[in-house]
């Protein structure tokens, strides 16, 4: 394959983000395609016994096996370390691939981890038993308290690990603050930013030393894949994460790295509107509901903080209904348009409850302590007509008696 000047750091990172999104690392074959060429393939030919030995010996450059190297997969990968401002990254399977994989490859027995109490249902079962299982401390703290960060801080302290906006209470970390204190202490900052991508959001350019994804969000926008990625420096991604994906295989296949390479095109487009809808959504419902939890708004307690490290809000917020699960499930029921489902950054609105559902794995004191409430309602406002939006959710409510 050619590299074309998609693949030249010294002009791409020249180029402003909406650029690097449609043209950031590319590749072409000798037919010179226009959009990125899917290779779905597991091996690779060599041209002789010398060749391919010199190639896993690491002293010649191509392709050796796709667990390791595909042209679609590293196209994928060099785009998103652009749009991240990383020096480089490495594609997975499913965002929980990329957060385990974030953590398990710097971790060992002894090590300790202070970890947000405010996570999505998986991350926050990563933090309680399967660190714990491999002699790995964990602490979970109240991320938007600067003071629990420091308090919380031990010799053995290796990695900080949060979410910003969090999932799905929307707590917002001080991200100056907080990876500046870990940069003090030797602690390395690992930062999942799937609520925002580097659309919206660059918790590099505070400090943050790692920036893990779900691809599968707002990346791929349409809720067609799984995918993650990793982001670090070329040292923490080809020397500590590297040898830890090659041996135990999250790799992303090709065809979902082909998938997402087209959601990046428009992400930015795509966030800065549905943000857009998020925030006319929110003032709707806020005054129908006792607490609305939506950053971008001035109800919420970091709104300047958020605003300080946000190009956008998001597309996604919570708010809390008094009735319980109950009230709850009835505005659920009682949508038209928009869909019942727990994913997130879909270009379609779907609205979830978490308590019985992305965190429904998590003990009732786990999501009591995290704030996940029996009358908590997270949404993902998408790209359809704001006002057919609000007359749904007008209707959901008024059902439910608000």
């Amino acid at each position: 394959m050619k590299k074309t000047t998609g693949t030249d750091r010294s002009i791409t990172r020249k180029w402003r983000p909406a650029t690097q999104a449609v043209r950031g690392g590319t590749w072409r074959s000798e037919h010179g395609e226009t959009s990125e060429a899917l290779f779905l393939t597991s091996g690779y030919t060599f041209h002789s016994a010398g060749e391919v030995a010199a190639r896993f010996a690491g002293e010649a450059e191509g392709m050796t096996y796709s667990r390791l190297q595909n042209p679609t997969v590293a196209m994928l990968e060099e785009r998103i370390a652009l749009l991240e401002g990383a020096e480089a990254c490495r594609a997975q399977a499913s965002g929980m691939a990329a957060m385990t994989t974030a953590l398990l490859c710097q971790l060992s027995a002894g090590d300790h981890v202070v970890a947000a109490r405010a996570a999505f249902g998986s991350c926050r079962w990563l933090v309680d038993n399967l660190l714990p299982k491999f002699g790995i401390e964990t602490t979970t703290i109240d991320s938007s308290v600067n003071a629990e960060w420091d308090a919380a801080i031990r010799p053995n302290t290796k990695v900080f690990f949060f979410e910003t906006p969090a999932n799905p209470t929307l707590d917002i970390v001080d991200l100056e603050y907080v990876c500046g204190l870990a940069r003090a202490h030797g602690i390395t900052t690992v930062v999942d930013n799937a609520f925002a991508t580097p659309a919206l959001q660059r918790p590099m350019e505070f400090g943050a030393d790692v920036i893990a994804y779900s691809a599968t969000k707002l990346m791929d926008g349409q809720g067609r894949v799984l995918a993650g990625a990793v982001c670090g420096s070329e040292h923490f991604i080809n020397e500590v994460l590297l040898p830890f994906q090659r041996n135990t295989g999250p790799n992303l296949a090709p065809f979902n790295a082909w998938v997402v390479h087209k959601g990046l095109e428009t992400l930015a487009l795509r966030a800065h509107k549905q943000s857009e809808n998020a925030l006319e959504i929110g003032k709707m419902i806020e005054a129908r509901v006792p607490l609305m939890l939506h950053p971008g708004l001035p109800s919420h307690p970091h709104h300047d903080l958020a605003m300080k490290q946000m190009d956008a809000a998001g597309p996604i917020f919570s708010f809390v209904v008094d009735g319980g699960r109950e009230q709850a499930h009835t505005i659920l029921d009682a949508l038209e348009l928009i869909d019942i489902s727990n994913n997130i950054g879909d270009a379609r609105s779907l609205l979830c409850h978490p308590a019985s559902t992305t965190h429904a794995g998590l003990t009732p004191e786990a999501r009591e302590e995290m704030g996940v409430t029996e009358g908590m309602l997270r949404i993902n406002v998408g790209l359809e007509d704001v006002a057919d939006l609000m007359e749904d959710m007008d209707r959901a409510l008024a059902a439910a008696g608000l």
